[in-house]
């Protein structure tokens, strides 16, 4: 059975609070979920920061089919729309409801940003 709008909603809301508050968990700064921001969004989930101001945007997604290329394309406008360095996607991995085992894309830009910024 397919999901509907508000039961598809629900599940991404629930999917971004059990992100933020992993990375909460694990990493110092003040994460949170973000509340939807429209044309303008900054992405799900604020706080995560590298070396103490440089921002990284979470994009969070909890769908049946994957997307990869236009989840990139969106974390990169929410990047450029919050003035971030990095924008990452954190995608639910079917058959875990464990945080820590879902999945992370960026593009191999951000990552080598990434690593430089954590030498």
């Amino acid at each position: 059975m397919a999901r509907s709008r508000t039961s598809a909603k629900a599940a991404g809301t629930r999917f971004e609070s059990l992100i933020a508050q992993t990375l909460d968990t694990y990493l110092a700064g003040n994460i949170e979920r973000r509340a939807r921001t429209g044309a303008q969004d900054k992405g799900d989930i604020s706080g995560v920061l590298l070396k103490g101001t440089r921002r990284v945007v979470v994009e969070c997604k909890d769908v049946a089919k994957m997307n990869i290329s236009g989840w990139l394309r969106e974390a990169q406008a929410e990047r450029e729309n919050d003035g971030a360095e990095i924008g990452v996607v954190v995608a639910k991995k079917r058959g875990t409801s464990d945080p820590l085992q879902q999945y992370v894309h960026m593009t191999l830009a951000d990552f080598i940003d990434l690593v430089a910024l954590a030498q």
